[in-house]
């Protein structure tokens, strides 16, 4: 019997080591397992092994938060020292040794395959711990770190070589904090770019256009399951809201949200109601002092608004609630702008009253981040647990004070710059003013109601605008730029397109996030005519302030996408809108357009910058000022005359 045992055990041994050599799916979930930590499962479909992290810790970070590599510049830096544009190429050269070293780690093609079919399993049952693991982002720049790092949290990020490798792009990437199967499924639609403000810009044919999207949907389609595949062709028939659209509902919301009268009138409603009827009878003007009237859409409202906002705006701030998750601003990071608002508001003696009879605005002071943050050390993660938070926090206040019930909350505003704040704040603060990041008016943003935040990085709380500014717009020698993490669906499309296609495109994947890679970056961007702002998991990106922050013209890549100040800013006169769908076609649209153009829009890029700087001390029309501006513009032109 013994004998019999001892045989038996070489060779189960020998198949065991048969099967992990020789086969790549065998072998790949057995690196998954032992990757996999403590709690993790391993599970065989279709001949493919992936790992089932349900039973593991949340390690959710912000997909932009961790993947905004060397734009990011959230540490201090000893020495301001640029480097020039001949060594950027050396730069990337190394940036790219590094994503080549990690080439040969584990992560290859079968398992970027059995990933996807894993996030596939996970959206269609609704595992949002799995699908939230997919945004954490190894730090470290070291190639064995990061491998280990994907392979821990099952990911399906991948690096630049990675994707390099392959003949076409992987097609799923979960977008965050969406439940429905389709979330990341963004459309890709047949329609040609919005090119009003382009001189002898021709319109692609519409067999042009079909050819365009048949193109990516070759690329959404590779190593992707038929079902999956399915969904992207019916959502790809979907066209994405134009710029032109959003134009005309704005148009169209003033004082159209009947649902949102106040049950009686108050003499703060009939405050605004005289500055609405200024406000629409304002002078006609050309320039402003400071201000250029081009980049504005009335120039002469919004200086009356704004006038107005300074002579007779008060805001009530609420006591209630206690840190971290309200009144503790956070001012670093990719969430920074909801801090610094809340931040200054709550330390402004012109706008702020402690009376909240006199106010004609209540603000919310919570933190999104916070929120989630808080909440996730308490292992509550699912939107349900935030939304019942906030619920929470709006019975508290409707039954302590009568300004809440007076309007169902309609004149009460929240600052939310984290990703999921649409939803959460969606039930419990749906018919509140919503300043959010992630102004996607294909889920939620109500043009008219809520308003758009910039996403911001602040690389020095002390000196907000250091190293601003960039060459004259004559001596950007690179065309187009853009660098960062592969999150969501189109930047691996942009990439597949366009990288060392053209000598004049500078189309990368991540950087280094050392001192030299930043400052490659920004020297990337000082130098550069126009800066690819792709969008991510989510619609919104901070390339686009800090494009303007560079004097770069922003190429917006994002259907559905709400730019900052919407309400007030022609983003027409200085940024470029490129539907996804013409992303084949991105450099034909840059250069047919004129240098005359050009100059016009990076010189309106120059005029709307003052906007986008947070000070420690606000200044005139700067952005802690253009966000409130934005809420009680969005205020006034809601309410109507009884």
């Amino acid at each position: 019997m013994r004998r019999l045992l001892f045989i038996t055990g070489i060779f189960i041994t020998a198949l065991v080591v048969f099967q992990y050599s020789t086969l790549p799916h065998w072998r790949t979930g057995f690196e998954f397992a032992i990757g996999g930590g403590v709690g993790s499962t391993v599970v065989v479909m279709s001949n493919a092994t992936i790992m089932d992290n349900s039973k593991s810790p949340d390690s959710y970070i912000s997909h932009e938060e961790s993947d905004e590599v060397a734009g990011s510049d959230l540490e201090e830096e000893s020495s301001s020292q640029n480097i020039g544009v001949k060594n950027l190429d050396k730069a990337h050269r190394n940036s790219r040794e590094i994503f080549s070293h990690h080439k040969s780690s584990n992560l290859n093609e079968n398992s970027i395959s059995m990933m996807s079919v894993r996030y596939e399993k996970d959206l269609q049952t609704g595992n949002n711990d799995n699908v939230n693991a997919a945004s954490t982002v190894e730090e470290s720049t070291n190639p064995i770190a990061i491998s280990r790092k994907v392979e821990d949290a099952g990911k399906d990020i991948v690096s630049s070589a990675d994707f390099a490798s392959l003949p076409l792009l992987p097609a799923k990437f979960p977008a965050q904090g969406v439940p429905d199967e389709d979330a990341d499924l963004r459309s890709i639609s047949d329609f040609q770019t919005d090119s009003s403000n382009i001189s002898n810009f021709r319109s692609p044919t519409k067999g042009e256009v079909k050819r365009n999207a048949n193109k990516l949907q070759v690329v959404s389609a590779t190593l992707d399951d038929k079902s999956t595949m399915a969904r992207a062709l019916k959502r790809l028939n979907v066209k994405p809201m134009l710029l032109s659209d959003m134009i005309s509902m704005l148009r169209d919301s003033a004082g159209s949200l009947n649902s949102l009268r106040p049950r009686q009138s108050s003499v703060r409603d009939r405050e605004l109601l005289y500055a609405k009827l200024e406000i629409q009878k304002a002078p006609i003007m050309a320039d402003i002092a400071g201000l250029r009237g081009y980049v504005f859409r009335n120039i002469s409202q919004f200086k009356r608004s704004y006038e107005l906002m300074e002579k007779m705006l008060k805001v009530y701030v609420y006591r209630e609630g206690e840190k971290p998750i309200f009144h503790q601003p956070n001012m670093r990071g990719i969430y920074s702008s909801e801090g610094w608002f809340m931040k200054l508001i709550e330390g402004n003696k012109k706008f702020v009253v402690r009376d909240p009879r006199k106010a004609h605005l209540f603000y919310l002071p919570f933190s999104s981040r916070m929120l989630r943050n808080t909440l996730e050390n308490n292992n509550s993660q699912s939107h349900r647990d935030l939304e019942g938070y906030l619920k929470n926090y709006v019975n508290l206040i409707s039954g302590k004070y009568r300004f809440w019930n007076r309007t169902r909350g309609a004149d009460h505003f929240l600052v939310a710059c984290h990703d999921w704040a649409p939803k959460i704040t969606g039930q419990p603060m749906g018919n509140c003013i919503r300043a959010l990041c992630n102004a996607n008016v294909a889920r939620g943003f109500k043009i008219g109601k809520d308003t758009t935040l910039p996403v911001t990085y602040v690389r020095s709380v002390e000196d907000p605008v250091r190293d601003i500014g960039g060459k004259p717009p004559l001596e950007r020698s690179i065309l187009a730029f853009f660098a960062g993490g592969m999150h969501g669906y189109l930047r691996p499309i942009l990439r597949h397109y366009w990288e060392n296609k053209e000598a004049d495109m500078k189309i990368l994947g991540p950087m280094p996030r050392d001192i030299d890679g930043k400052r490659a970056y920004r020297e990337y961007m000082k130098s550069s005519k126009y800066c690819i702002c792709a969008r991510g998991y989510e619609v919104h990106t901070p390339r686009i302030v800090e494009a303007i922050f560079y004097e770069c013209i922003p190429v917006i890549i994002s259907d559905n996408y709400v730019p900052p100040f919407f309400e007030v800013l022609n983003w027409e006169a200085f940024s470029l809108f490129v539907k996804e769908s013409d992303l084949p076609n991105l450099r034909d649209i840059l250069l047919s357009i004129p240098e005359e153009e050009y100059l016009r829009m990076q010189m309106g890029v120059r005029m709307v910058q003052k906007h986008f700087i947070w000070h420690k001390k606000p200044t005139k029309y700067d952005l802690f000022h253009m966000v409130l501006h934005s809420v009680w513009h969005n205020r006034i032109f809601q309410l109507k005359a009884r």
